[in-house]
């Protein structure tokens, strides 16, 4: 297959907010072959692609017929094969995703042949007694989706916590989702926490502050009945590098420890960031 060619097809554009959407993109012709939850995809445009409204102006590329690439999260489950699934976050004054949120439904959009990524959750990585504590802000959320989906049933005796921050409640995509599933599934607990309060038209009555609040409040202790730590919990992360060093800085006074190529440990984070 030609590198350049569009090769895939847009099946569904949700938008969340304005700044926000769910992307569905179907191969055409091809099946996009197996993937682990939390690996992420490439999605590209010519320089050429219209960008939406709210893109902030750039100059032309240089080669309107090349490809511009980045990597997303899927926040689909590879159990489906249907389609790929991609939460994606618009920035105004990117390279792509102006261009990825003046796309409808039917249009074309390239597409890598293979997932790649290790940031995955699998048995060989955590202990079948540990637990599990989730830690995303905005559109770092998609992996998760993917994990959460697959393994729609975890052991009864792993408790799991999705800690998700954004700055208002209409950027909590996935929330109702995640709401049924803590309510049918007893082991999860979904942690929603808005930045700008002060902002919302109808008040928030939910957590307030970042994540890192979130995490050093107690919360997780109060609906797991003992708080997390490096001797029973893993932790992942996916968000914003801001978010991800003061958790590592916080996560490592109280014990953990990052987990890397050289040296196993309990913290998982997600590199990239669209």
């Amino acid at each position: 297959m030609d590198k350049t060619t569009l090769n895939a097809v847009v099946t569904l554009r949700n938008e969340i907010s304005p700044w926000l959407m769910i992307l569905q993109v179907a191969p055409d012709g091809w099946n996009f072959p197996d993937y682990a939850p939390g690996q992420f995809a490439i999605l590209g445009l010519f320089g050429s692609a219209s960008r939406c409204a709210l893109a902030e102006p750039e100059i032309p590329p240089a080669d309107p017929d090349k490809l511009i690439k980045r990597a997303y999260g899927m926040a689909s489950s590879p159990v489906n094969r249907e389609f790929l699934e991609f939460y994606v976050a618009l920035v105004p004054g990117g390279v792509l995703t102006p261009r990825l949120f003046n796309l409808k439904i039917g249009d074309r959009i390239w597409l890598s042949q293979k997932a790649a990524g290790k940031f995955t959750y699998d048995d060989s990585q955590v202990p079948k007694g540990a637990n599990l504590g989730l830690i995303t802000t905005g559109s770092g959320l998609g992996p998760f989706m993917s994990m959460l989906s697959t393994h729609l049933k975890f052991p009864p005796q792993r408790r799991v916590a999705l800690i998700h921050g954004v700055r208002h409640s209409w950027d909590l995509g996935y929330r109702s989702i995640l709401m049924a599933m803590e309510n049918l599934r007893t082991n999860l607990t979904y942690l929603p926490v808005v930045s700008r309060p002060n902002e919302e038209p109808v008040p928030w009555k939910g957590l307030t502050g970042h994540v890192q609040d979130v995490w050093k409040s107690g919360a997780i202790e109060k609906a797991w009945g003992s708080p997390p730590g490096p001797e029973n919990t893993h932790v992942f992360m996916c968000g914003s590098p801001r978010m991800s060093e003061s958790m590592l800085e916080i996560l490592g006074q109280e014990g953990f420890k990052e987990d890397t190529k050289n040296e196993p440990g309990q913290v998982h984070v997600e590199k990239y960031w669209q």
